[in-house]
């Protein structure tokens, strides 16, 4: 008789899902008991290395035989390259050794820590975005796209009203939901575009504008329609921040701040405040505008003027300066350059 002809007891599929899990968790801590006892070791290299140098002397030849000879020694190891060496005796002159322990720099694979050795010279940078990649579950190539568009001082930068608005522990929150400028740059588009064409792009790439817009959002509706006294109104992005158990009210706007903007978004704020948000569990409702430009007087006159809790930044979907990808040459202008140059690479010498 087959398992699937068994006659199984009414309470299986909960001992299975138990079961299930209990492996799962079982084998996530046996991974990273293993990433940290790999990164002990990494470290533990890289200091002996290091003071081998300062007593000896040691130079980038001996780095190269040791790396030749710990390969031969350990044919199946991965990770002992000359360059990986190098990252080891970097690692340990940046951390000291009960960072593996103590600090979230230990949480991490051995990957994202050469992309903090290699993109970041600040060590109070370095230890928050590895703080920020172990809480958040970042995958090396998002850890990058952080750094590079330094999130670490975009966060919690936009200007709001929200110290005045909310609770004092609740408007600091508030304000950790900001980016002062989003960067927007997944999107593709160049030159100016109309409002609509912005929201169409970032609902195709939905995925990469909640990874902008910060961990523990969850979209709620594109043009979410609500109607008073049978005026009919439009919310341009609704989503609800998860950890917070807040909603939060996105409004874009193609061209500079202007002050009704924020009477706008203060209407939509709340009417979601009052609607949708369940007062004994949510946090208030905040908006949040989106918009190419501002000047920042006008941004505080403004949020001074409403009762909601408001905040303005600045987004970008261009990464360079415009005066400075007028000097980039094009793809085309590459090509032709590279044919040009082959071509005289080819040519019959006289």
């Amino acid at each position: 008789m087959t398992g699937d002809l068994v006659a199984l007891p009414d309470d299986y599929p909960q001992l299975l899902e138990q079961l299930k899990q209990t492996i799962a968790e079982s084998r996530w801590r046996a991974q990273r008991v293993v990433n940290t006892e790999l990164v002990a070791m990494y470290w533990q290299i890289g200091r002996s290395i290091l003071d081998q140098q300062q007593a000896e002397g040691w130079g980038t030849r001996v780095i190269d035989r040791l790396s030749t000879d710990l390969r031969k020694a350990f044919p199946q190891m991965r990770g002992l390259s000359r360059s990986n060496l190098f990252y080891m005796r970097s690692f340990a002159g940046t951390w000291p050794e009960d960072a593996i322990v103590q600090q979230a720099v230990g949480r991490l694979p051995w990957g994202h820590i050469t992309v903090l050795l290699d993109k970041l010279e600040n060590q109070d940078d370095r230890n928050w975005y590895a703080a920020a990649a172990a809480e958040h579950g970042w995958s090396r190539n998002v850890l990058l796209n952080q750094i590079m568009s330094r999130l670490h001082t975009r966060v919690g930068a936009a200007p709001s009203n929200f110290r005045e608005q909310l609770p004092a522990a609740d408007s600091e929150l508030a304000q950790q939901l900001t980016r002062d400028p989003y960067v927007l740059d997944f999107l593709d588009l160049t030159g100016p575009a109309a409002e609509k064409d912005l929201e169409d792009a970032l609902m195709a790439r939905l995925q990469d504008f909640l990874l902008e817009l910060g961990h523990g959002f969850a979209f709620v509706g594109r043009q979410y329609r609500f109607a008073v006294d049978g005026d009919e109104f439009y919310i341009d992005l609704l989503f609800f921040h998860i950890p917070q158990g807040r909603y939060v009210v996105i409004e874009l706007k193609v061209g500079r701040f202007a002050p009704e903007h924020a009477g706008k978004l203060g209407f939509y704020v709340a009417w979601v405040d009052e609607n949708l948000r369940d007062h004994d569990r949510h946090s208030p409702t905040v908006g949040i505008l989106l918009c190419a430009g501002r000047n920042d007087n006008v941004v505080r006159y403004s949020l001074a003027g409403s009762d909601q809790p408001l905040a303005v930044a600045d987004y970008t979907y261009e990464a360079l300066p415009a005066a400075i990808r007028a000097a980039v040459p094009t793809e085309a202008e590459l090509v032709a350059a590279l044919d040009e140059i082959e071509a005289e690479v080819e040519r019959p010498q006289d």
